[in-house]
């Protein structure tokens, strides 16, 4: 094929191949569908790549059917030099196609096939993803998911769920389909539970979709909660999901920290130390912040230190986070420290702080350039403790922390 010259016409100016299915843009320049569309709507571009010109993402694209039929022709009249047939492309979906859908899919006969189809289409294209929105899609499938819960049915749940991964549903819809219908958080965690084939993809979406969820959701649902909530989202930490799944479960886990009774059943649940497991696998970046985020909030109640400190390895791999991982890494850390100490520093556990190090990184912190609030603090931890810690060398060589 590169001894044969391509009508310069014929090529896309964004992938610079042969177009498969051409459409005019309204600057007048023509583009491959697939091409601009994952311009416009993937890259979030909102300007033509040739002129420049404003190009909004909802514009109408023209399907060029004359260019379509000469690169058809063309290539047909070059088969024989290895030009492959270009096929004529399907017409795409449109608002009035997805409502259709939408009627089927409460057809029992036509459900099944309705929901993989629609699946499919969800992740085809962004641009499909559009009409469903706009087709009030995710309002259904939210029912459909509901409906499975109270009937016990599990066929075409992990298309539901795949469906409401791929379309990111706007927050006011969010909020509206919460108010209209109580039952949505407790059918996503059911189905943390349920025994599917490809369960680790499934639970990894359904915690997606949760965590869309928990954060459009009140306040005084948040504050109710129930145990059985925690219980199968720290199961789900637990067996291992994708690292996608993981952030959004620590995700959901921090929405509801800010209240004392959610902290309690969490910690009844074993949370923290899930935690501290989940933390000793040198996890990423973004989630170490997340764990740390959570276990500063589990470690403001008596229990949650406890269950902190039964860990043999919870100081350690705390302290040893501070100056390795990010600023809000060292803030969460030497909060919890701080907490540890002042409520629960028993003989034990500030030797045990000095054996593996905590104290010394404590002490590294004030040699480096961080925030001053910080700082302060760790002075107030090491001065607190500076009759057990005193025989340390980090503290003599420390500044500002001998008591006056």
């Amino acid at each position: 094929m590169d001894d044969i010259e391509v009508p310069q016409y014929f090529i896309c100016p964004i992938s610079l191949q042969i177009m498969k299915d051409p459409v005019t843009s309204i600057t007048g320049i023509t583009y491959d569908r697939e091409s601009i569309e994952h311009w416009l709507f993937t890259s979030k571009n909102a300007t033509c790549p040739v002129t420049n010109q404003p190009l909004p993402k909802d514009s109408d694209l023209t399907p060029n059917h004359t260019l379509l039929r000469l690169i058809q022709a063309w290539c047909i009249l070059n088969a024989s030099k290895g030009i492959d047939r270009i096929p004529t492309p399907k017409p795409p979906l449109d608002k009035f196609q997805v409502l259709k859908l939408i009627k089927h899919l409460w057809q029992p006969e036509f459900q099944l096939k309705t929901i993989r189809q629609l699946a499919l289409l969800a992740a085809e294209n962004e641009r499909n993803r559009k009409y469903m929105i706009e087709a009030g899609l995710p309002k259904e499938m939210m029912l459909f998911i509901v409906t499975c819960f109270k009937q016990g049915q599990i066929d075409g749940l992990e298309e539901a769920i795949g469906v409401l991964n791929f379309i990111l549903i706007p927050s006011a819809e969010t909020k509206q389909i919460l108010v209209e219908n109580d039952h949505i958080i407790e059918s996503l965690t059911w189905i943390l539970c349920c025994e599917m084939e490809n369960h680790l993809t499934v639970k990894s979406h359904t915690m997606l979709v949760l965590k869309k969820i928990i954060e459009a959701t009140s306040s005084t649902v948040l504050e109710r909660l129930k145990p059985e909530f925690f219980d199968r989202i720290v199961r789900v930490l637990r067996s291992g999901i994708t690292q996608q799944g993981i952030n959004a479960t620590l995700h959901v886990l921090l929405e509801a920290c800010p209240w004392g009774r959610n902290r309690i059943l969490m910690v009844e649940k074993n949370t923290v130390y899930e935690l501290v497991e989940l933390e000793l696998g040198f996890p990423e970046k973004r989630t170490t912040e997340l764990i740390l985020g959570i276990l500063f909030h589990l470690c403001s109640c008596p229990d949650g230190r406890a269950q902190f400190l039964s860990h043999r390895g919870s100081i350690a791999v705390v302290s040893k986070r501070i100056l390795r991982v990010s600023p809000a890494v060292d803030d969460k850390a030497v909060s919890i420290l701080s907490m540890i100490c002042k409520f629960s520093g028993t003989y034990m556990v500030l030797q045990e702080m000095l054996k593996v190090g905590a104290v010394s990184k404590l002490c590294s912190l004030l040699q480096v350039d961080c925030a001053t609030s910080l700082k302060d603090q760790v002075r107030k931890i090491l001065r607190s403790h500076f009759q057990k810690w005193r025989d340390s060398p980090c503290i003599g060589g420390s500044q500002g922390i001998n008591p006056s």
